[in-house]
């Protein structure tokens, strides 16, 4: 399955981004301010005052675009698509007529990407830094924020890496406190600014009900976690950055993937885990995705997840018998033991998320993580089979 996540158009009205959340059936008076109206050009003649743009698949001479230009109302015209879009999706629209959708309703995986910058470079990184100051996107997060449904039950901080934002990151999170309380917040980062102690005190003082922050750890040796990060002393700066978190209450969440440089040591990675990071409230596993970087680097990195079952298996089930909290993503069952079956989730997120013809004739694909789409045409392992159904 591939959903769209953006779709482009003609601009006129307006000369900055503009956020707004999506209504299709029209909005009170009072409220307009904060939709984008996305409006059928069949569909009669929407009232347009008061609303933050439209945005419509009609051409530039019918006569609801003709409409908005003398409500001034800003508009994106002439879009390609607008069939992925719902009440209640938030996107922002550009001057040059690209639409990105910034938050979808009806998503479970819904994220803030924080930053392009990073202060890691790691090898199979799946969105590659870029040197940019984009230090002003704040103002677009919290603008995100007023306009997220309340009832939302998670959501994620990703980038780059957020703790480059350093004090807007603490103010975005504490704005999440005040309008989503009830929505739980996971926040990747690569863990390394928290080495220093004064930024994780401050981010345990805001006092977020619900936060998790989630921090690859790659190896047991400093070498080789510096290796994968490509960046010296990271190992040290990580390790005590989560101590400093786990010192001031902040849950944390260790995060391996699983790639040639990784996967040898598994074993003794999840004994150090357990011997240093008990605190950890969850350790995942996590399949490698084939974008960005690693896919410049696959020769290097990939390994057929059946090649490394038994390590994987070891370290899993080492983990388990000592209390700690497991999961393993983006696996596919056929290639995992079935013993590690209870810890296989199914995560990817639904726009990245697809199948081979072949798990067509598995009686457990609805319990399988499936694939990224990205894989799909790349590497993927050469022991996939189809299953019979097996007892629970």
């Amino acid at each position: 399955m591939s959903v769209a996540l953006h779709t482009h158009g003609s601009a006129r009205g307006f000369d900055r981004a503009i956020l707004g959340r999506v209504t299709t059936a029209g909005a009170a008076p009072d409220e307009r301010g904060d939709h984008v109206l996305v409006a059928d050009p069949a569909a009669g003649d929407p009232a347009l005052e008061g609303y933050a743009a439209l945005l419509t698949t009609a051409g530039t001479d019918t006569p609801l675009v003709r409409r908005s230009a003398a409500a001034g109302l800003p508009v994106v015209h002439s879009a390609r698509t607008l069939d992925h879009l719902v009440p209640g999706d938030v996107v922002t629209l550009e001057p040059s007529g690209y639409v990105r959708t910034l938050y979808r309703i009806e998503s479970p995986h819904n994220a803030i990407f924080a930053t392009d910058r990073c202060n890691s470079f790691c090898l199979m990184c799946s969105q590659p830094p870029k040197a940019v100051d984009d230090r002003d996107r704040i103002r677009e997060h919290l603008r995100l924020v007023d306009l997220i449904d309340p009832s939302t039950s998670e959501l994620g901080i990703t980038g780059g890496e957020p703790t480059l934002l350093g004090g807007d990151l603490l103010r975005l999170i504490a704005h999440l406190k005040e309008r989503l309380p009830e929505t739980a917040l996971h926040v990747l980062s690569n863990g390394r600014l928290f080495y220093y102690g004064g930024f994780a005190r401050d981010l345990a003082a805001i006092g977020h009900p619900d936060l998790m922050i989630g921090v690859p750890v790659y190896s047991d040796l400093p070498t080789a976690h510096d290796f994968v990060v490509q960046s010296r002393d990271a190992f040290e700066q990580t390790l005590i950055g989560l101590q400093n978190l786990g010192r001031y209450g902040v849950p944390v969440e260790i995060r391996v993937v699983l790639h040639r440089h990784t996967i040898d040591r598994l074993p003794q990675l999840a004994e150090f885990l357990y011997r240093n990071l008990t605190f950890a409230a969850h350790v995942a596993f996590m399949g490698l995705e084939m974008m960005g970087f690693a896919m410049a680097n696959r020769d290097e990195l990939w390994v057929d997840p059946y090649d490394y079952r038994h390590q994987l298996r070891d370290a899993v089930l080492h983990l388990v018998a000592r209390g700690m909290n497991v999961s393993i993503y983006n696996h596919q069952l056929c290639v995992v033991p079935r013993d590690l079956w209870p810890y296989c989730r199914q995560s990817i997120s639904d726009w990245k998320n697809d199948y081979l013809p072949l798990c067509d004739r598995c009686t457990v694909r609805n319990r399988c993580g499936g694939f990224f789409t990205s894989c799909l045409k790349r590497r993927v392992s050469e022991h996939l089979t189809p299953l019979a159904r097996v007892p629970d």
